[in-house]
């Protein structure tokens, strides 16, 4: 190989590097320590067991927290999609300046921290009294108050709030490539609006909401601050949990066995949601 052949590689070699010394070296280092031994007394012992990974595979406990996890993350996945893409097709069809203004009021939250937003909804959800009760109950939605605050429905609502942003601007970029006068062609043609989004518009978000969903359900699934602050203690996701196996009991091979099965499997669904999903649903609406 020439040495301008060879140009590319070293100039990607400072970026790898960075990738190896911020990334996988502190992956490799904690998928190593899942394999210590830990002890209250002895503290981590530098031996390969099996004890931890056995300990959560087979305890009904770190199932019921896995499931949890996953249940919470599909459904603020659907909420973001069914939420996200009708926003995301206003915007597209709105002009200036109201586009600006509305993409601007949309994206606003993501300028807040996450925590004080999750504060918010805490203080909206506290208590039979809280806001959001009262608020339900005065429209005739319920009857009795609703607890939100630590509950799963509190961690979806605060989680799709947070999420529906990322899932709004992936459907956007992929409308980017859709011209409004192909639907009023579309019309003027005969077809009827269910028609037009049924054989124009949805074939062109669906890779949008397939992109934005496997983010949404990644941040979902790691999330750490909303699930610990509108979850509380005792309702706990697959990432307070291993905060707590960290910080809190110090058993740092079992919290790494956490942390080694969420990377496993937020990897494994992306891929396959990647080169499976969105291949089947853009054939079915071709």
């Amino acid at each position: 190989m020439s040495t301008s052949g060879r140009t590319p590689y070293w100039l990607s070699l400072p970026a790898l590097l960075l990738f190896a010394l911020i990334v996988a070296v502190p992956l490799v280092m904690t998928a190593l320590l899942s394999f210590h031994d830990w002890g209250q007394y002895k503290g981590i012992e530098r031996v390969f067991i099996l004890k931890n990974w056995r300990e959560v595979l087979g305890d009904s406990y770190f199932h019921e927290v896995f499931l949890r996890t996953l249940r919470i993350a599909l459904w603020v996945t659907v909420l973001s999609a069914l939420f996200g893409a009708p926003e995301a097709y206003i915007l597209h069809r709105m002009r200036s300046p109201w586009r600006g203004i509305f993409l601007l009021v949309l994206l606003g939250p993501l300028l807040i921290s996450v925590v004080a937003r999750t504060l918010g909804w805490a203080l909206l959800f506290g208590g039979n009294n809280a806001v959001v009760n009262k608020v339900l109950m005065s429209w005739g939605l319920i009857s009795a108050p609703v607890p939100f605050m630590f509950t799963e429905t509190g961690i979806v609502v605060g989680l799709t709030h947070v999420l529906v942003p990322y899932m709004v601007l992936s459907v956007w970029a992929s409308l980017q490539r859709l011209d409004p006068q192909v639907e009023n062609a579309a019309i003027s043609l005969g077809a009827g609006a269910w028609a037009v989004v049924r054989r124009i518009v949805l074939p062109q978000i669906v890779p949008g909401i397939l992109a934005g969903g496997i983010i949404v359900f990644a941040l979902a699934a790691s999330a750490f601050a909303t699930p610990a602050i509108l979850g509380g203690r005792r309702l706990k996701v697959a990432s307070t949990l291993a905060y707590d196996e960290f910080l809190n009991t110090l058993n740092w091979p079992l919290g790494a066995v956490v942390a080694v099965i969420i990377l496993v499997a937020l990897a494994t669904i992306i891929v396959v949601s990647n080169r499976l999903v969105e291949r089947r649903f853009i054939e079915v609406f071709r």
